[in-house]
């Protein structure tokens, strides 16, 4: 703005602050800061006998590529058939101390940790690995709490899609298994009546009856359908029960979980499959004791839904070797690590997933930062720095729940 000359208002201005804008000035430019490199840990498993490793030398040779730090505990792989000659080529340092293993950031397991294991841990650092609810103790939770880890559940993971990666491979895995599984079962040999699982020429097809009408159930389905037996498949979701016949391409018998017809099913069914997923806490047990008390004798159940709880009232946790048991006369089968019968392609699809995460956050500088990003991961928080955030762990040991979002913000 200008002003007359001799005019009384007007103001004179120096000539140092009339010369400033002719002189050069500094460019202030945006400095990226590096991404922290990561440093992961995956320790032997000596839990229920569990063949499975959570990354594969294939994903470690693209994780070192990165810059990243990759420490294997020596044996990790060899139940899934992958020596530590397999990890050292594809960049991984093989570690003889578990108190080596267990000092990385982020410490990624395929079973849930020990109470010895969880002694070797450290503040702040990242725990990945399943929650399985079944054998899960408020002594585990406290300990946990009382180390400060950030541990995220594998299975309450969320995709950009709002679906449960983790969850779905091992569901496709779990269906296809399960059907084989049960067939082993009704054999003589496996402790069954001698039937076959199927049906053939002038020989009533067997029946099988499946709770849930997910991932599980539609391999499952599938497997069943194939080899020709008859299908009951129960679950409250219209929905789910539309998209699993799209999905087969075929007319099923589907029904509610009405009781009635349930029980009415299960006294006349040869195969019993539990495959309903819970988004969080238990899974709901829809099978009392005494409908499976009018079960045929030598049947079998196969809990799938074990690693939440169960479906069956008459579920136990199992392990790989000795996985069931009889109740009633039934056979049940409630192994919450199925998918470890086929360590080698279980542990490839979930290295393909872990893998994908831990990319992520390279390009946000670390998982904490990729927590406060991505509203799917913060699903699978169950303990955040000394806090518990899973309602439902809180409601069921008596402890105290915090928001997670209130945590991350008020730390960040």
């Amino acid at each position: 703005m200008s002003y007359e000359k001799g005019r009384s208002s007007s103001i004179a201005i120096p000539n140092s602050l009339k010369n400033l804008q002719f002189q050069t000035q500094p460019e202030q430019l945006a400095i990226e800061q590096a991404p922290d490199k990561l440093y992961i840990g995956i320790p032997v498993e000596c839990t229920l006998q569990d063949n499975r490793v959570p990354l594969v030398p294939a994903s470690v040779a693209i994780l070192t590529a990165h810059g990243h730090r990759v420490v294997i505990e020596s044996g990790a792989g060899r139940n899934a058939h992958f020596s530590d000659h397999d990890y050292s080529e594809a960049g991984a340092e093989i570690s003889f101390s578990k108190a080596e293993v267990f000092n990385a950031g982020i410490l990624i397991k395929i079973a849930p940790p020990t109470l010895d294991e969880i002694d070797l841990m450290h503040p702040n650092q990242i725990l990945i690995s399943p929650l399985q609810l079944p054998i899960i103790t408020q002594e585990y939770i406290q300990r946990l709490l009382q180390k400060r880890v950030i541990a995220l559940a594998m299975e309450y993971i969320k995709d950009d899609a709002g679906t449960f990666p983790v969850v779905r491979i091992m569901s496709e895995m779990a269906g296809l298994n399960a059907m084989l599984t049960a067939a082993e079962l009704l054999s003589s040999t496996g402790g069954g009546q001698g039937i076959l699982l199927g049906g053939i020429s002038g020989v009533p097809s067997t029946k099988v009856v499946i709770l849930g009408a997910g991932i599980v159930a539609e391999y499952a389905t599938r497997v069943a359908l194939g080899l020709g037996a008859e299908v009951r498949i129960f679950d409250n979701d219209i929905y789910k029960l539309k998209r699993l016949q799209n999905q087969v391409g075929r007319q099923l018998f589907t029904s509610v979980l009405n009781p009635r017809y349930l029980e009415e099913e299960l006294i006349h069914a040869e195969v019993a499959i539990g495959a309903i997923h819970a988004k969080s806490g238990r899974t709901p047990m829809v099978v009392s004791e005494d409908m499976v008390s009018k079960m045929k004798p030598g049947s079998v159940i196969i809990d799938v839904s074990i690693d939440q709880g169960g479906c069956f009232e008459t579920s136990e946790v199992t392990s790989l070797d000795k996985p069931t048991f009889l109740r009633h006369g039934v056979i049940h089968y409630c192994v919450p690590n199925i998918a470890s019968r086929i360590p080698r392609t279980a542990s490839v699809a979930i290295s393909n997933i872990l893998t994908s995460i831990l990319l992520d956050a390279e390009s946000t500088g670390n998982v904490e930062a990729l927590l406060f990003m991505r509203p799917g991961l913060r699903h699978g928080v169950y303990t955040y720095r000394g806090c518990l955030c899973n309602e439902y762990l809180g409601e069921r040991f008596g402890l105290k729940t915090a928001s997670l979002d209130l945590l991350i913000t008020s730390n960040g």
